[in-house]
């Protein structure tokens, strides 16, 4: 199951990063609690919006910005969680090979035989 609150913190963690910030140094500026920052960032905390404007405010980040990245994380966590659930792939089924007689100026036809998958041939009428 894919857990918005824990992409959105990876998210914001990124952002911080990214900045070269500390969690105290963005905690103080959003006026957040230091170990509550760490919660949300590491997916264990719902963010309310008023938390996150806090936050995005003090990343200098737009939340439209913020979001935009956190609806991409959730876009590519939805392909891969889709791809595990799938049927698994079955190995290839090899087409029959069909054979076909072709007459070749001077050779006799039971010599030259091709065989190849009906699909892959172009019989061209001379």
């Amino acid at each position: 199951m894919i857990l918005l609150r824990r992409l959105l913190g990876d998210v914001l963690r990124r952002q911080r990063q990214r900045q070269g910030r500390t969690l105290r140094e963005v905690s103080s500026s959003a006026r957040v609690s230091l170990g509550y920052l760490s919660e949300v960032e590491r997916g264990q905390k719902e963010a309310s919006s008023e938390l996150l404007s806090a936050i995005c405010d003090a990343l200098d980040v737009r939340m439209s910005e913020l979001m935009r990245e956190v609806s991409d994380e959730l876009s590519l966590a939805e392909l891969a969680e889709s791809a595990a659930v799938t049927e698994p792939v079955r190995a290839p089924v090899r087409p029959m090979l069909n054979s076909v007689s072709v007459s070749v100026a001077g050779v006799p036809p039971e010599r030259v035989t091709i065989k190849a998958p009906a699909e892959a041939v172009d019989v061209v009428a001379a």
